[in-house]
């Protein structure tokens, strides 16, 4: 079986990663291919940064791997908090600060249109190729929900009336911005015949 290192090293995504992905592949998580680091994300798009953690990764190992970067775009925010999604409150990345300064940001704005971005970053064969996509809805003023993480509880996508947080894995998939950038993957390494259709 093929195998790739996804650079990263919150369980919740590597989860979310291997449910799209299926058996197609061997997806290593950065903890289960034995690498201790910790990659900086000091960029100022989610390009920069998906593309910094796969190629840090790929000096370190040689090896075929992929990284992503996702962003919570609010409209009446101008775009915040963007790629400092996951640090929005602070270096800590504690998610429920994060929610927290949100909705405080957004009290009293009726404007709560926002999207999900996602750009994945894989080095394949020593060669970068970039796959991005995105998931609209809008941010609902109290957390509902205990799946998922980050700002799931607080976000609707278009074409549902849950969060993804009281989503299963299965639903969430159907409408996940990192789902479909993934799947971008997939038919990429499909039409180059490294993968049986």
């Amino acid at each position: 079986m093929n195998q790739l290192i996804f650079t990263t090293n919150n369980q919740h995504k590597v989860d979310e990663i291997k449910s799209i992905i299926g058996d197609t592949f061997n997806i290593l998580s950065l903890k289960e291919a034995k690498i201790d680091i910790d990659i900086p994300e000091p960029y100022d798009t989610l390009q920069e940064n998906a593309s910094e953690k796969s190629k840090v990764i790929h000096q370190l190992t040689q090896q075929n791997c992929f990284s992503e970067d996702t962003g919570l775009e609010v409209e009446a925010l101008n775009g915040e908090p963007g790629v400092k999604s996951a640090r929005y409150a602070g270096e800590e990345k504690n998610f429920q600060a994060n929610i927290n300064k949100l909705l405080n940001n957004l009290k009293n704005i009726q404007n709560r249109n926002a999207q999900f971005r996602t750009v994945v970053s894989l080095i394949y064969n020593q060669k970068e190729y970039l796959f991005e996509d995105i998931c609209k809805g809008k941010i609902i003023s109290e957390q509902r929900g205990n799946s998922g993480f980050g700002y799931d509880p607080i976000f609707i996508p278009e074409g549902s009336n849950k969060t993804f947080a009281e989503m299963t894995m299965e639903e969430k998939n159907l409408f996940s911005h990192r789902k479909k950038a993934i799947q971008q993957l997939i038919n990429f390494l499909s039409k180059i015949g490294k993968l049986k259709s």
